[in-house]
């Protein structure tokens, strides 16, 4: 077994990671051969293993490619499906995946891409310019990933080998990145199919799906596949163990190679069982989001109240052991297009109590919606520091109904929310995080519902006019100064950006390295007996 390693591993990611700075990126296994030395396996003349074997620490029952968005079957679908390019999810680079090569450029709003040659799904049928263009016509339909793509106009089939893509306006800096969200599936599809046993062209397919908690998802070789990255070995398992100690006792007893989502407080227990621990800093976060429709949280001094009232280094070093860092703007300091936001919300209660008394509530009594997940280790201070402020929060801890936020409903049934998310399972430029928030979709409509502001307005402008900038300083600029109005409207806001922790058998896995978001990439990695 490996000794015993606990490390805090470096990250720099973002859209400006080129030159000296993407050489300090973790080289991943998504994009070329080479590979992070620290977190992969000895190579050596170790025999290969015929399985990986993963727990995974979230559940979900939607294997559909279209719009996923679960943390569980979206990591299944970087194995089962490819884009025409795909992100190497260690560093945020793009790299062609069922593309020929570069996108061509035709004009500032017309480009070709065509397909990689004999590519097939994993039914033998053979990948054309057909299933491109319904796979993109179908999520750029769909509620989560419209928002996305927004910058396209269609997507058309040149020829069976081709495809031209039509944009509304030049989209040149983010194109690659943006249309690795779109998987390719089978034109032929049901419905049915893809809810039930879908098929892609990646270096996998799907054995057998179950993931509710205590299943199992099996997947094994796609016999078709003729890319850069085959699968290296007979079988893949996944348990879904949402329980924490379940977790820890697979890895440390050796029934699984890596799990994601390592409990903070057994992390040395892991370690000295002789697998390593890696924290990776990045996006993920957990948020407060607030029913604007509702007084007296329409009124953005009682949100900023909130912020100022919760000590967060406190919570960091009680409740994540120091795996975080406190928000200072939307996006983390590691990001090469973080700015420091004009708000900055330090715990400051005297503060809140001035934001109160100027918005005329001084003694607020709400509820505080808490999604039963990691994040409900936080409610107790929160609750403690919000009454300390003249906040008087009751706390329902409960699985989130999100289809009860819809933006039908004329009453939202909660008050404020406490959640995590982490959208950078997407991607990591600035205009798909603050799109998957703050863009003209469910989440303004009929979460938040943000989108009847004329802040919210100002910002869907801002954000136009950087998806439109030809120029990196003016882009990054206009960028600012949404990262600088979001953080005084606070809508929904983050608390802090966690690392992320996953723990893995290192001379068990060769070509292994964790990543900064939800999920396992197991893309390129080989199991050693």
């Amino acid at each position: 077994m490996a000794q015993p390693k606990l490390t805090r591993r470096g990250f720099l990611a973002g859209t400006a990671a080129t030159g000296a700075a993407a050489a300090l990126a973790l080289s991943g296994c998504g994009s070329s051969s080479s590979s992070s030395s620290e977190g992969s396996g000895a190579a050596g003349s170790a025999t290969p293993a015929s399985a990986i074997t993963a727990a995974a620490a979230y559940s979900s029952t939607n294997c559909n490619p279209i719009g996923n968005s679960s943390a569980l079957m979206l990591a299944a679908t970087w194995h089962v499906f490819e884009g025409l390019y795909d992100l190497d999810l260690h560093n945020y680079t793009t790299y062609t995946a069922l593309a020929d090569g570069e996108p061509t450029k035709v004009s500032d709003t017309v480009y070709e891409v065509g397909l990689r040659d004999g590519a097939m799904f994993s039914d033998g049928t053979e990948v054309t310019s057909a299933d491109v263009v319904k796979s993109f016509e179908a999520n750029m339909a769909d509620d989560t990933y419209g928002a996305f793509l927004s910058f396209i106009d269609t997507v058309e089939a040149k020829d069976d080998k081709t495809v031209t893509i039509n944009l509304k306006y030049p989209f040149d800096s983010l194109l690659k990145g943006r249309l690795s969200v779109v998987k390719i599936f089978p034109a032929s599809a049901t419905e049915d199919e893809l809810k039930t046993m879908p098929i892609g062209s990646g270096p996998w397919m799907y054995d057998s799906i179950n993931g509710d908690e205590g299943g199992v998802i099996t997947f094994k070789p796609n016999p078709n596949y003729n890319g850069t990255l085959p699968a290296t070995c007979e079988e893949m398992e996944w348990n879904v163990l949402l329980d924490a100690t379940s977790r820890t006792t697979h890895i440390t007893d050796g029934s699984v190679l890596a799990i994601e989502n390592v409990p903070d407080t057994n992390a040395d227990q892991i370690a000295a069982s002789g697998a390593a621990v890696e924290y990776v800093p990045g996006f993920a976060l957990p948020f407060l989001m607030f029913n604007t429709k509702k007084a007296p949280f329409d009124d953005p001094r009682v949100r900023q109240a909130f912020f100022y009232a919760i000590d967060v280094e406190k919570l960091i070093e009680n409740q994540m052991d120091g795996h975080a860092v406190a928000a200072t703007s939307f996006l983390p300091e590691a990001y090469a297009n973080y700015h420091r936001a004009s708000t900055v919300y330090s715990h400051d209660v005297d503060k809140a109590k001035q934001l109160l008394q100027e918005a005329g509530q001084e003694k607020i009594t709400c509820e505080l919606m808490v999604n039963n997940n990691w994040v409900s280790a936080l409610s107790a201070q929160i609750k403690e520091d919000l009454a300390a402020a003249g906040i008087d929060v009751t706390i329902n801890e409960t699985k989130i109904d999100w289809a009860a936020l819809a933006p039908s409903e004329e009453i939202l049934p909660y008050d404020v929310m406490l959640t995590p998310g982490d959208p950078s399972c997407f991607g990591n430029d600035p205009d798909l995080l603050m799109t998957w928030w703050y863009g003209d979709n469910v989440w303004t409509q009929g979460r938040s519902c943000w989108n009847t502001t004329p802040e919210w307005a100002e910002l869907q402008t801002l954000l136009q006019t950087a998806r439109e900038a030809s120029d990196a300083t003016q882009q990054q600029e206009t960028w600012n100064q949404c990262f600088d109005l979001i953080a005084e409207n606070v809508p929904l806001y983050p608390l802090f950006h966690r690392e992320t922790g996953t723990a893995y058998i290192a001379d068990k896995l060769e070509n292994f390295a964790p990543i900064s978001t939800t999920g396992l990439v197991f893309l390129g990695t080989t199991p050693l007996e």
